[in-house]
């Protein structure tokens, strides 16, 4: 029996590719999202709707078998009470219903950011969370909830955390480092940029997904990279794979931070409370639970994701538009940070 899989956030970056993933396995898919996907296929259905209409969610259940949850206010929205109102009381929303409809699997995409800046590394499936700021408080908020549905109404939930996601089609903040090297400007590291990062590739990810989808009983796993190193090394694998002579510049992490904090307060720049936090920190994520598992073998290492998703910005930019898309499909005004690479000049290296 060919089975009906409900993709919210399916016309986001990460759900349309979900939603694809999903199709070559066989699966039907209906998307549940306020704008239609960008593609079409014959085992695709779209719903429209809002994550915040309980009736909209109850008929966008209807005759599903699985539920992959993946509508948020990420960190670039920068508005904290759709953090609370989209992630915390929309998950209630869909998870009350899914219990109510009898769901036999539900899937949560929630966040590396429920860890906030760990205080030690690599992070594991028993590292206690502990959010340092709204976007991950309410993604932990949307994970308490999926715990508490298991534990009173028997839903079948996994969480899936993964880390900074890359791909083919990403945009958001990653396009404005992106234009930079591309014109040949410096890039900045905090503190020497010598923090070890990790990040996941879209199609891993989306695997990962799909896989715990298919495991009976409640679990949580992290989701990243095999291979990754520092934050420096990654930025310079882009810098020499574009050719264009930027440079990597080191300013002082405090400082740095509290101007981005300022400058995003003041409405001055795209970037949110995390992207400062997380910048200059090391965060990677112990991956074996999903190893053993799952069978999780990311394809992707750190730099051939980087490399692959600089190119694909290369290809494409030229057809980019914000009309309609969600925040990591489109570009963003950088605003201040605009000046930033000027800046950086007057620092000698």
């Amino acid at each position: 029996m060919v089975k009906t899989a409900l993709v919210t956030g399916g016309s986001g970056y990460f759900g349309e590719l979900l939603s694809k993933q999903l199709l070559r396995q066989g699966t039907y898919v209906r998307v549940f999202d306020l704008n239609p996907p960008g593609f079409s296929h014959p085992n695709l259905e779209f719903f429209r709707g809002t994550i915040l209409d309980r009736n909209a969610v109850k008929q966008a259940l209807s005759g599903i078998d699985k539920v992959f949850h993946n509508i948020a206010q990420v960190p670039l929205a920068k508005e904290i009470d759709l953090f609370w109102s989209v992630n915390s009381g929309g998950t209630q929303i869909i998870v009350d219903e899914s219990v109510a409809t009898g769901i036999g699997k539900f899937v949560y995409t929630s966040s590396s950011a429920v860890f906030g800046a760990p205080k030690s590394n690599p992070v594991t499936e028993k590292t206690e969370p502990n959010p340092a700021e709204d976007y991950g408080r309410a993604k932990l908020a949307g994970e308490i909830i999926c715990k508490e549905a298991m534990q009173r109404h028997g839903l079948d939930v996994a969480i899936v955390r993964p880390r900074t996601v890359l791909g083919y089609g990403r945009q958001g903040v990653v396009q404005i480092l992106f234009d930079w090297i591309e014109r040949g400007l410096d890039i900045p590291v905090l503190g020497g940029g010598n923090n070890k990062y990790q990040f996941v590739h879209s199609d891993d990810l989306a695997w990962a997904c799909i896989a715990a989808s298919n495991v009976k009983g409640f679990a949580t796993y992290n989701i990243g990279a095999a291979k990754f190193g520092t934050m420096r090394e990654l930025l310079q694998v882009v810098i020499d794979h574009a050719g264009t002579g930027s440079r990597i510049k080191s300013i002082p992490m405090g400082p740095a931070a509290l101007a981005a904090n300022l400058a995003s307060a003041l409405g001055l720049s795209p970037l949110g409370p995390y992207h400062s936090l997380m910048y200059g920190r090391s965060m990677y994520f112990d991956i074996s639970k999903a190893r053993k598992e799952l069978g999780y073998a990311p394809r992707y290492s750190n730099s051939q994701m980087i490399i692959e998703t600089y190119d694909w910005y290369q290809a494409n930019r030229a057809s980019f538009s914000k009309s309609g898309e969600s925040p990591h499909k489109a570009p963003v005004k950088q605003r201040s940070l605009a000046l930033l690479p000027y800046v950086l000049r007057l620092i000698p290296g």
